[in-house]
């Protein structure tokens, strides 16, 4: 890292990543950071809870309002976005998925007449507003295409494209939309990725240009053109947006696939390394919901949802004091209040 001394380094961070204060909306939270990761609705949902102070119902209602939506906009995975970023961030980062799609075409038995059909298909389909995973599905196997084993390939295709996007749940189960009826209104930077880059820097810096050719995905050599068009303050091999500093909340319980920790490859400031195997079991991406304190991964978290009540288990890295222990009460109330429930919290 840089020159700067780490206490500050964190504290830019954590206020840049919008967990010092709570008081914004979905989507002014989504506009700060170009793109939220959100392939698990419940942990994507308490990421803008977090950082809003809002309840899991008022989140939802913005999702079904549609001012915040889920989509592929960078490595193939999807985000939270903001509605008029859709497009742009698909045109530049999203298309980098389709690097190697032949190749999974072939595994998967598929051709690009078929793919590009399914398009077709899903486009008509869809003109009349949200339909569900399964009865996109349905509307597929109607048109002559079998979609077994391919059909959230041929789902998440379309996406890429920009022709869908995730929309509103119904029930328990994904819908999908229109992208163009879904979100009419789209901008178009003067320069993308300069755009792209300071809103990464923004919201996650101080930073190394490897973290976000990381987090974008994009080549070394685009991502090192967006951070020299960007305008940043750069120290050493780290660089940012300067902005005033907020001290670091005492303690936090924060959801799997945060941008705490997913939106960095160097992660040693906020936790060891050789702890990363318990917040990510055997590298498989599959990152769990971390308890913070003073910036710094404490242990895991699980959650059991009762009809009026969750339960709350941490399992600490280490030994906790009961000082530090009773830092959490705080969070756990927020989460309390946004589940609308009441809480307990309980130690491994």
């Amino acid at each position: 890292m840089g020159r700067v001394d780490a206490d500050e380094i964190l504290a830019r961070r954590m206020t840049n990543l919008l967990l010092t204060r709570t008081g914004e909306s979905p989507a002014d939270v989504t506009e700060w950071f170009a793109a939220l990761q959100a392939q698990d609705l419940g942990s994507g949902k308490w990421t803008i809870g977090v950082r809003t102070g809002q309840t899991e119902s008022e989140v939802d209602a913005s999702i079904a309002a549609g001012e915040i939506l889920r989509t592929w906009p960078m490595r193939g995975t999807i985000h939270f976005v903001h509605p008029a970023n859709a497009r742009w961030l698909l045109d530049l980062t999203g298309r980098r998925a389709f690097t190697g799609v032949k190749r999974r075409w072939d595994n998967l038995g598929l051709d690009q007449q078929t793919v590009y059909r399914a398009a077709d298909v899903l486009q008509e389909y869809l003109r009349d507003g949200p339909r569900t995973r399964s009865a996109c599905r349905t509307a597929l196997e109607a048109a002559g295409i079998n979609t077994d084993r391919v059909a959230y390939h041929l789902l998440w295709h379309t996406s890429q494209l920009g022709i869908t996007c995730i929309g509103p749940n119904e029930g328990s189960e994904q819908t999908f939309v229109l992208l163009d009826q879904w979100a009419p209104e789209q901008r178009t930077p003067q320069d993308p990725l300069a755009t792209l880059a300071r809103r990464y820097f923004r919201s996650h810096g101080p930073t190394t240009l490897k973290d976000f050719q990381g987090w974008t995905g994009l080549t070394m050599s685009s991502a090192r053109n967006g951070v020299l068009a960007a305008d940043l303050r750069s120290d050493g091999d780290l660089f940012y947006v300067d902005a005033d500093i907020d001290p670091i909340p005492e303690a936090l319980l924060l959801p799997g696939f945060d941008e705490y920790l997913l939106g960095f490859k160097d992660r040693s400031l906020f936790m060891r390394p050789q702890d990363m195997q318990a917040v990510v079991p055997g590298g498989n991406g599959m990152f769990r919901a971390t308890a913070v304190h003073r910036g710094r991964v404490l242990g895991t978290w699980s959650k059991r949802v009762l009809s009026k009540k969750v339960v709350i288990t941490v399992t600490p890295l280490g030994s906790v004091n009961a000082s530090t222990r009773s830092a959490f009460e705080a969070p756990l109330a927020d989460y309390a209040r946004y589940l609308g429930k009441t809480a307990e919290l309980t130690w491994n």
